[in-house]
């Protein structure tokens, strides 16, 4: 029997709309399905279309096309079976066939944001369908509708209370849910031809074996509301949209050929965001343009913050502001997409309060989430190095208020207990129910990795900001002729300061083990685990750390973190060491940042690297990660972690920003 190929696939719109599947057409998780509709985008993601089962049917046989997997562990129908061939570039097709007859299938979801911007317009949010016949007889191919209207992180159960309504036309069927008398998400269902009949039905207990192995729900029940009946002559094409909202005058012509424009129309939209111009055939076929095209996966539209944002991760992060600002350099700089570099880092200012960046932003009318102690630290450090880029000084002028609200903050005391020690000018924090770092993993109200105190790339951050704002001030009195001696006064504080951070980091140095103490504790004791963040410290734009540290911190990191995947977040020797990333959600957080790799930990170890040996090349093989972009997991994207036992297994989401990022800010 031929092997269920589980490898997935996915696609997006630029407005937190998604589709997700596997290469075998079946559905193993939650987030797999046809049609997730951002409802309030780029977030309020809901299953609408699951997908079409298909079947075709010719005069002397009938083929179930379709793959499910039940709850009881049954496989039927088993249509993988006849699966001759998947791509995923330049949209995903699938080949079913025999030797008498062949069907393609290829699903494309058209970019959204320029439809949108500057209002809240779901309309914009479509899937475009198209199937293709060729045999040596007619055919008749029937296409049954699974749909839902529910959360994107939970299934749906059938019920008495959840029932579908439905408004049949010419060629298309308007849906809508009525759960408990509350309205869901009216949208329609269009084709080209074919006769639709109404049959509705419910399909009980789909089995989601990757959820079973997250130890989450794992049962689904999906309502069809009827079929449509296609009959084909060999060559010909149905094509099919769902769309959200409800028909109107203004509709685009769905054909063939609509359908290969919207193919070229994406194509053409990403070889000019990138500037592949002059060789569009050549860099469609490039690993690099691959990379660009899945880092464009993650920047979306916001329009509660009309600007754009940064989807942390697929199939189930929202935005976060870490992530987005770690991120940036690799999706926004490296790619000379200065305008969304600009406009993230601007959104960002915008809603800093207490001298703090939102970790999360927030829904229509909603309130930001600030649980971060490093987002304004590195909201700096990307600012800089968005400066540094662009030499954008007016951007400075306009955004310096905002770097030294976070310095006043930060050095007067804000929430979590951040501040500076008065003794040494380091930063600390304490709140014991809390995860402010990006080791956040927090079970029950108790961080997994607690890090109160001093952490060291916290430090790291802060004396690279106080080096930034030394510069900074330094070119603004330069600049300003009213105010110049009182930016000058401030350049030499800022730089009085960093050269006292920069002395105080020496406590961080473990002559015993040649690294960084990952930690000074709120006792002033240290945490000599060894950890990545030693690494991310020496990373930074600027570094307090001599060319001896460097390479001995970057020896037994070597040693000990680095993976083909990236690095480990715990040295395998420790005690407390977790290499395998599995089982439920206790369980893989216990794990997270216990020994995980982390694969936008790469980018990190490769500018440490280059910093302190400079003459030396990387001890690090690009193929395996290339491999896995092209070939594994999430084809076209890398995945958010790896176990940190071998053979690294990926694990987490299939798509991860900060994972793409770091490779596109690299690779070349």
């Amino acid at each position: 029997m031929q092997t269920i190929d589980t490898r997935e696939w996915l696609l997006t719109n630029g407005l937190g709309c998604f589709a997700s599947g596997t290469v075998a057409d079946v559905r193993t998780r939650t987030y797999h399905g046809w049609f997730f509709a951002a409802t309030n985008p780029p977030l309020g993601r809901k299953l609408l279309l699951s997908h079409l089962e298909a079947s075709l049917e010719l005069p002397e046989k009938a083929i179930a096309l379709g793959t499910n997997i039940w709850g009881s562990g049954q496989i039927e129908p088993t249509g993988y079976q006849y699966l001759q061939s998947f791509e995923n570039e330049p949209v995903p097709k699938w080949l079913w066939g025999e030797d008498d007859w062949h069907l393609t299938r290829q699903l494309i979801m058209p970019y959204g944001w320029h439809q949108v911007e500057g209002e809240n317009n779901t309309d914009a949010q479509r899937l475009l369908i198209q199937y293709r016949y060729e045999g040596q007889e007619s055919a008749i191919l029937r296409l049954r509708i699974l749909i839902g209207d529910r959360d994107f992180h939970h299934q749906q159960q059938g019920s008495l209370k959840l029932q579908f309504s439905q408004l049949l036309d010419q060629q298309y069927v308007c849906f809508q849910s009525i759960n408990s008398g509350q309205f869901g998400t009216p949208w329609h269902l269009r084709w080209t031809q074919g006769e639709y009949q109404a049959d509705p039905v419910w399909y009980w207990n789909y089995g989601l074996p990757e959820e079973s192995k997250r130890g989450v729900g794992d049962r689904e029940d999906l309502y069809s509301p009827g079929f449509l009946t296609v009959h084909l002559q060999p060559g010909d094409t149905v094509v099919l949209e769902a769309q959200v909202g409800l028909p109107n005058s203004h509709h685009q012509s769905l054909t063939q050929e609509s359908f290969a424009q919207a193919v070229v129309t994406e194509q053409e939209r990403l070889i000019h965001t990138f500037n592949q111009e002059e060789n569009h055939e050549a860099a469609k076929s490039s690993i690099w343009y691959q990379l660009l095209k899945a880092g464009d996966q993650f920047i979306v539209y916001r329009p509660s913050i009309g600007g754009p944002t940064v989807i942390a991760g697929y199939h189930w992060f929202n935005d976060w502001g870490r992530d987005t600002l770690i991120a940036l350099p690799g999706l926004a700089l490296v790619t000379k997409r200065f305008d969304i570099a600009k406009g993230l880092l601007r959104t960002f200012g915008r809603y800093c309060q207490h001298g703090l960046i939102p970790n999360a932003f927030p829904d229509l009318g909603g309130e930001p989430f600030y649980n971060s102690i490093d987002a304004a630290l590195w909201w700096i450090e990307t600012l800089g190095l968005y400066l540094e880029a662009t030499q954008d000084w007016q951007f400075l002028a306009e955004q310096f208020p905002t770097v030294q609200k976070i310095h006043k903050a930060f050095v007067g005391g804000t929430r979590y207990h951040i501040h500076v020690d008065a003794i040494d000018g380091l930063v600390t924090w304490d709140a014991p129910s809390v995860a402010l770092t990006w080791m956040d993993a927090v079970i029950n109200g108790t961080p997994i990795t607690p890090r109160r105190g001093k952490p060291v790339e916290i430090n790291a951050l802060w004396y690279s900001a106080l080096c930034w704002l030394s510069q900074w001030a330094e070119r603004l009195s330069h600049r300003d002729g009213d105010n110049s001696s009182r930016f000058a006064n401030q350049a030499q504080r800022y730089s009085q300061q960093a050269e006292r951070v920069k002395a105080s980091l020496q406590k961080f140095w473990n002559p015993q083990l040649g690294y960084l103490y990952d930690l000074i504790q709120l006792d002033d004791r240290r945490d000599a685990q060894i950890r990545p963040n030693a690494v991310l410290a020496l990373s930074l734009h600027h570094c307090a750390f001599s060319q001896h540290q460097g390479r001995q911190v970057l020896d037994l990191a070597t040693t000990d973190l680095l993976t083909p995947y990236g690095l480990r977040s715990l040295s395998p020797k420790d005690a407390e060491y977790v290499g395998i990333y599995e089982g439920s959600p206790l369980k893989r957080d216990r794990a997270y940042h216990q020994g995980t790799v982390w694969s936008w930990l790469i980018g990190p170890y490769i500018r440490a690297w280059q910093r302190f040996y400079p003459e030396t090349p990387l001890p690090f093989d690009w193929q395996p990660m290339l491999d896995h972009f092209q070939h594994s997991a999430g084809l076209g994207s890398i995945s958010e972690i790896f176990d940190g036992d071998p053979p690294h297994t990926a694990r987490g989401a299939i798509a991860q920003a900060w994972s793409v990022a770091e490779v596109i800010r690299h690779i070349r």
